[in-house]
């Protein structure tokens, strides 16, 4: 599938189309692009009720996943906003592989990438993080049978009922104890 802005005319009699240098390639070559249509791996929109995933909802569902995720906090004076990210995030070449069978992750694999960092005059609730890493029982679910059916990825993943581990609509559990600081 191609975005229209991919795609343009500069005359009636000629087109112009946009792709990808990892796209063309595979074309050159007389390939299908990894990501085409035909390959089942449209990366393209969500369907509605999947697009307020929250980035901890989807890092549940991920095949792979990012090593470390270090959130650094601040405490605001203003009562309007409590608590100010700060800071900046680094990214570092990784060999990717995934090793997942079994989906949803447990909650004990997302806090072992999790560290929020809190600078403030008080200690913070866990709770108080809830729109920071919110995840809903539901939605996770129906994302990953979602997934299952419509990406060639997860069709060999199995589902379990991890999602009893997880709350109905809160926090990640143990979140508390990633809390430094």
């Amino acid at each position: 599938m191609l975005d229209k802005e991919g795609i343009t005319c500069p005359t009636s009699a000629t087109t112009t189309v946009n792709v990808c240098t990892d796209c063309y390639r595979s074309l050159i070559n007389a390939k299908i692009p990894r990501f085409a249509l035909a390959n089942h791996l449209y990366r393209g929109s969500l369907p509605v009720q999947f697009r307020d995933l929250t980035w901890v909802e989807e890092m549940v569902c991920a095949l792979y996943r990012n090593i470390v995720h270090v959130t650094r906090l601040y405490q605001s004076s203003d009562p309007a906003q409590p608590f100010v990210f700060h800071g900046n995030t680094c990214a570092h070449e990784t060999n990717i592989l995934s090793t997942v069978k079994v989906l949803p992750r447990t909650p004990a694999d997302i806090n072992g990438m999790l560290t929020v960092v809190f600078v403030g005059a008080t200690k913070i609730e866990a709770k108080s993080l809830r729109s920071l890493f919110r995840v809903r029982k539901q939605v996770v679910w129906s994302f990953l049978r979602w997934l299952a059916s419509h990406n060639k990825l997860y069709q060999q993943i199995s589902l379990d009922s991890i999602m009893d581990l997880y709350p109905e609509d809160g926090t990640v559990p143990g979140l508390a104890e990633r809390i430094v600081y």
